[in-house]
């Protein structure tokens, strides 16, 4: 099934997402596979669950469609992730999101981090990750924190995309896949 993308504006994406029980009533494999479906549909390499409307601790990557070799084999689930330690000189690199299409811009991340997680088969691992792979899992894993890419451009980077957010927030945006606005047109 594939999910509208919620878009910015809506508070699910302020919000620190809630640990996934494994014993719990969600269906963590379908809806592993609706994210990747939904994420493919809108032609993303990373998508995590508040951006489909759920606060739960999971986002999913999948580099394959991607010309980066850095990241072409990489195709993971995050359940419960933790990241333990970001190190590292800080490269920017211009980022997006699909709850927030049409607007990129360079972001600041650590080149390395320590991660600790669980896959889809719930199995615990605990890995280092560095370069794109580090900061493509860095975005996702901010989407769960409640933190969004803008939010590490200065001040007045903000005010001047702030009539662009606005206009994401109201359903003034084209994009080629379904979105989910908070505010009515």
């Amino acid at each position: 099934m594939i999910y509208p993308i919620v878009a910015y504006g809506d508070p699910v994406l302020r919000k620190v997402a809630q640990d996934i029980d494994k014993e719990g009533t969600t269906d963590i494999k379908k809806l592993v596979d609706d994210m990747f479906e939904t994420m493919h549909a809108a032609n993303g390499i990373g998508l995590a669950a508040p951006q489909i409307g759920m606060n739960l601790r999971l986002f999913v990557i999948d580099g394959s469609e991607t010309e980066d070799e850095e990241i072409k084999n990489f195709k993971q689930v995050f359940i419960n992730a933790q990241i333990l330690n970001e190190e590292g000189d800080k490269w920017a690199f211009e980022e997006g999101c699909l709850s927030i299409p049409s607007i990129r811009e360079d972001v600041m991340r650590p080149s390395k981090l320590r991660i600790r997680y669980y896959d889809a088969d719930w199995n615990l691992h605990e890995e280092e990750y560095s370069g794109m792979m580090a900061r493509v899992i860095q975005h996702e894993y901010d989407h769960i924190q409640g933190v969004l890419f803008i939010d590490y451009l200065s001040g007045l980077r903000k005010r001047l995309l702030k009539g662009k957010l606005n206009n994401i927030s109201k359903g003034d945006v084209k994009v080629d896949y379904r979105m989910k606005f908070p505010i009515k047109k």
